[in-house]
C-alpha cells in the first residue's frame, strides 16, 4: 500500500493541530489527534477517503491487520466491517509512525517552543 499521500495529508493535519495542545510528549499528541476521536467520520466519507488515496478495502485491511499482528500478536487481530473503522485505524497507524518517527524532532521542537511561550 502506497502511503505517500496519506503521510502528506496527516503531516499537514498534525502541524495544523499541534498548537492546540500543551503536551510535552509526542505520544500524548498522537493519542489526542488519533485516538480520542475519529479522523474521518461517516461511512461514505471514509469510502471516499480510501478512493482518494487509491486504497482498496482489502489492502487497507491487510495493512492494519499486519500492524496488529506485528504489535499485539495473532490473537489481537480485529475484524473491520466498515470503512470508517478501517480508515481511522489506518490514520492511527500512520499518525503514530509520523509522530514517533519521521516528524519526531520537528514535533518536539514545536512542543518545546510552545511550552516556553506559555511559561
Amino acid at each position: 500500500m502506497n502511503t505517500h499521500t496519506i503521510k502528506e495529508e496527516l503531516r499537514n493535519y498534525i502541524l495544523s493541530e499541534i498548537n492546540q495542545y500543551d503536551f510535552l510528549e509526542p505520544i500524548d499528541l498522537h493519542h489526542e489527534l488519533f485516538n480520542t476521536d475519529y479522523y474521518v467520520i461517516g461511512y461514505y466519507q471514509a469510502e471516499q477517503w480510501l478512493k482518494k488515496h487509491n486504497i482498496s478495502i482489502f489492502k487497507g485491511i491487510e495493512f492494519v491487520q499486519d500492524y496488529e499482528r506485528n504489535n499485539f500478536g495473532p490473537d489481537a487481530i480485529r475484524t473491520y466491517d466498515n470503512a470508517e473503522a478501517l480508515v481511522n485505524m489506518i490514520t492511527y497507524i500512520i499518525g503514530e509512525e509520523l509522530i514517533m518517527g519521521g516528524m519526531n524532532g520537528e514535533i518536539e521542537k514545536i512542543m518545546h517552543d510552545n511550552a516556553c511561550i506559555s511559561e
